[in-house]
């Protein structure tokens, strides 16, 4: 299924300009820079489209009220999660991932987070170290 999620985001980012299958088959990291950076953009802006999904706002009536970070809009919030989605792919694709490299270095960092987990993972002691046997 993210294989299929993949190749319907090429299409779609095609008709707006990116072309993933060229950059992985040419990459030019200036291309790919830019890309990068339209889709952190993009995917900013729904982050924050997600926040305003809760009552977030510290000066806020509702949180007053004790309802501070209440998700208030369920389906809106649903909908914004999925458009990071479609961010998200995209910029995996800026850098020459596919489905398959997802799925696969995701099994490496999801080992390393467990690692860490395991061992007290702290932010004083963090090291990206661990990091450099994820290819």
């Amino acid at each position: 299924m993210l294989r299929k999620l993949f190749e319907w985001q090429a299409e779609l980012n095609k008709r707006t300009g990116f072309d993933a299958e060229e950059l992985k088959e040419n990459f030019d990291p200036q291309v790919a820079g830019q890309w990068i950076s339209n889709y952190l953009a993009a995917m900013s802006s729904e982050v924050e489209e997600l926040r305003d999904c809760t009552f977030w706002k510290h000066w806020c009536a509702e949180a007053s009220q004790g309802r501070r970070f209440e998700l208030h809009d369920l389906q809106n919030a649903r909908v914004e999660v999925i458009d990071m989605l479609f961010f998200w792919i995209s910029l995996a694709q800026c850098v020459g991932l596919d489905a398959e490299d997802i799925f696969r270095l995701y099994q490496q960092k999801l080992k390393i987070n467990h690692d860490r987990q395991s061992k007290g993972y702290t932010m004083q002691g963090k090291s990206e170290e661990d990091n450099r046997s994820v290819i």
